[in-house]
């Protein structure tokens, strides 16, 4: 059993100073507040819970800051890059995979996020055994760091809504459904109190219609989560209409029972009335800004979404950046951007970044299939802890502390973090840190610098 003891907390129901937690097996068997610390009790400063990274492609860790110059075609946007990072997917074996993901992951620690919702359609389905090492190669990475995963396989089968044909450089993410369920059952055999298995098709474009029927059916039946990109690109939209009459989340809603087990991701270009829809449904839509931005998709309708009760999430995606604190205040500062105006997503709360906080607390959980969310009795001990003495922090009060924490940008004031009852970050740094840095330099030079 582990005491901690810290001066101030984020529980379910806001701030609670001088709040003592017992952890044993994992998890939190008891929570004080106002109380004293106990005699072997690790004395922290301000307890956080950590946050689901709700969208993650681990393997393109390796292509961040590697996209940046604009081809002689001139011509550069979502699609130019997309490209660029089929030619990288193509390079990737099990052992590139395990190095590159670890690294993501332990960065993710570093910052704040104490899970992550791997969106796995790397999959090389050559063999069978070819497909169960990139997963082996996922979950090694997961244990090697400690953050607690979600892994979706993703079905990916066809180049676009009239091309059944994959492309080439498509080939490493292809797999028919049929493969696709086998794999999907043995990845269910290993699962773990650290690693959830949900399912995913890859977008509307990418599985046909039946295919989506098949796997939407597998998630409600097994209650987990059902992963899907959508709408994230004006072309995509239009593709959409052309194929089917109707734009991507309006032929979704009506066409599937979406509820709050499914999470989309981007739903970058929703009209007012899809808006409204998917927001009623319960889903989880994960927004990646620091992607989203990267690659010029263009910006969410966070305000109308936030005030017709939706739910969102956030994820690293592409890993351009690593930090959910980055990802709230460029969730916000885009918008603000947009409307000319401030505090966008502080509906029905007046704090921009508490209100982030909580949201993206609380979708991540539902994204994951971790929930209910936050620091509670019987609840994961996964949680953050802060320096309460950093001059990001210091001397804010409960009503801004985490209004700082999110619009403060520097280096983010984590001194530990735990999952499952572990410490994984200690004085800052992640305890695997070096062994990480070392094994995904060598997996870089392999696959950029080898021949």
């Amino acid at each position: 059993m582990t005491g901690i003891f810290a001066r101030k907390a984020w529980l379910r129901k806001g701030w609670a100073d001088h709040v003592r937690f017992d952890i044993r097996d994992g998890r939190i068997a008891g929570l004080e507040r106002g109380a004293t610390p106990g005699a072997s009790d690790v004395d922290v400063g301000i307890v956080v819970p950590g946050l689901c990274n709700a969208h993650s492609h681990a393997f393109q860790r390796a292509l961040a800051g590697r996209t940046e110059e604009r081809p002689p075609t001139g011509r550069d946007d979502f699609w130019t890059w997309r490209e660029r990072m089929y030619a990288l997917a193509g390079r990737f074996d099990a052992g590139l995979l395990a190095a590159v993901a670890a690294q993501a992951y332990v960065e993710m620690l570093e910052c704040g996020y104490t899970s992550v919702v791997e969106f796995h359609y790397l999959h090389h389905p050559r063999a069978q055994e070819r497909d169960a090492a990139m997963f082996d190669a996922i979950r090694s990475a997961a244990n090697q760091s400690g953050i607690r995963l979600t892994y979706i396989p993703v079905l990916y089968e066809r180049a676009g809504f009239k091309k059944s044909a994959p492309a080439d450089n498509q080939q490493p993410f292809v797999i028919d459904v049929e493969q696709f369920l086998e794999h999907h059952a043995h990845a269910v055999h290993c699962r773990t109190e650290r690693i959830n298995i949900g399912i995913g098709a890859h977008s509307l474009r990418a599985v046909c219609q039946e295919s989506l029927q098949q796997i939407a059916g597998v998630a409600a039946r097994a209650n987990v989560p059902m992963h899907l990109h959508i709408a994230e690109q004006q072309d995509e939209v239009q593709q959409c209409m052309a194929a089917t009459g109707s734009r991507p989340v309006r032929w979704l809603l009506d066409n599937h029972a979406v509820d709050e087990r499914w999470c989309l991701i981007h739903a970058t270009h929703m009209d007012a009335d899809e808006c409204k829809a998917l927001a009623g449904t319960g889903a989880v839509v994960c927004v990646c800004p620091s992607t989203e931005a990267n690659l010029g998709d263009g910006l969410f309708a966070l305000h109308d979404f936030l005030a017709a009760e939706g739910r969102i999430a956030i994820g690293s995606d592409s890993q351009v950046s690593i930090n959910p604190f980055e990802e709230l205040r460029w969730l916000e500062y885009g918008q603000r951007l947009a409307a000319r105006s401030r505090n966008i997503a502080a509906v029905g709360d007046s704090h921009a970044g508490q209100a982030l906080f909580a949201r993206a607390l609380a979708g991540g959980a539902l994204a994951g299939g971790h929930v209910p969310a936050g620091l509670h009795v019987g609840a994961p001990a996964d949680l953050v802890v802060l320096d309460a003495d950093d001059p990001m922090l210091v001397a804010q009060d409960d009503a801004t502390l985490l209004d700082a924490l999110v619009f403060s940008g520097y280096r983010l004031p984590i001194e530990r973090v735990m999952v499952q009852g572990d410490w994984h970050v200690l004085d800052a740094g992640h305890v695997a840190r070096e062994e990480t840095r070392a094994e995904f330099a060598v997996a870089l030079d392999r696959l950029w610098k080898s021949p």
